[in-house]
């Protein structure tokens, strides 16, 4: 009897153990699976997303061609950067008779000034270079030298306070200007009127284009002012350049 009532305590006593290693086993098991689960699924959402989605292209690869490109602007910007005339013009020479009003960008700069009851004002564009040397040196024919030497164009208005005013074609040489046309503007005039325009500048009297040349003169267009244009506009012609090398690589990377 008393061995029976300590076999039913003994096994009383391992029943809750057998019971929590069951339990345990059980876990373990549970564990696993979930595990297992977990990881197929997430092999099948990789699956998923690789066939629903697949990689990205690297949008930010470009061309080979637009690769090549954007390598020679590199070289000639380099190459603009290294033959940039270090000694441009630094600010305006004593005496110069215009103000000048230059817009980064533009092709043109403009010159303003008072004489007088008069307000001049010059349009200056590029100046058309010439960099080659004239086969012909036995040729003294004065217009072909002039054609073998850089210029720079000129439009000149000379105007009141009212009514219309002188416009000057001009072409500016060193130490010389030729003046291409003159004729009268009338700001009030309709644009379906045609004014005349008067004869052609080299067909007038020899005095009177000589006359014109020293009233342009007289009012700021002389050599020493052409002459410090010349190398202005180079310059600027040079740093519009490399600015438009520059916005041309910065449009092609975008």
């Amino acid at each position: 009897m008393a061995i029976a009532t300590m076999l039913r305590r003994t096994a009383a006593a391992a029943a809750p153990l057998m019971g929590r290693a069951i339990r345990s086993q059980k876990y373990h098991h549970g564990s696993a699976l979930a595990s297992a689960v977990v990881n197929r699924s997430s092999g099948l959402s990789r699956q998923v997303s690789r066939s629903l989605f697949p990689a990205a292209r690297n949008y930010s690869s470009r061309p080979s061609s637009d690769e090549s490109l954007l390598r020679v602007i590199d070289s000639e910007i380099k190459c603009a950067e290294e033959t940039d005339d270090k000694e441009e013009v630094d600010g305006v020479p004593d005496g110069f008779p215009f103000k000048i009003q230059d817009t980064p960008g533009q092709q043109t700069i403009s010159l303003t000034r008072t004489y007088q009851d008069e307000t001049i004002t010059v349009e200056v564009h590029m100046p058309d270079l010439v960099t080659g040397e004239d086969e012909d040196d036995d040729d003294d024919d004065h217009d072909d030298e002039k054609n073998n030497q850089s210029s720079v164009p000129l439009l000149v208005k000379v105007s009141k306070r009212r009514g219309p005013c002188l416009e000057f074609t001009v072409t500016a040489f060193p130490d010389e200007i030729s003046i291409d046309s003159l004729s009268v503007k009338d700001p009030d005039s309709s644009e379906d009127q045609i004014a005349y325009e008067g004869p052609d500048f080299a067909d007038l009297d020899e005095n009177l284009q000589k006359a014109f040349h020293k009233y342009l003169e007289i009012r700021g267009l002389k050599p020493s002012t052409t002459n410090f244009l010349h190398e202005y506009m180079i310059n600027k012609d040079s740093r519009e350049y490399l600015m438009w090398l520059k916005n041309v690589k910065a449009f092609i990377k975008a």
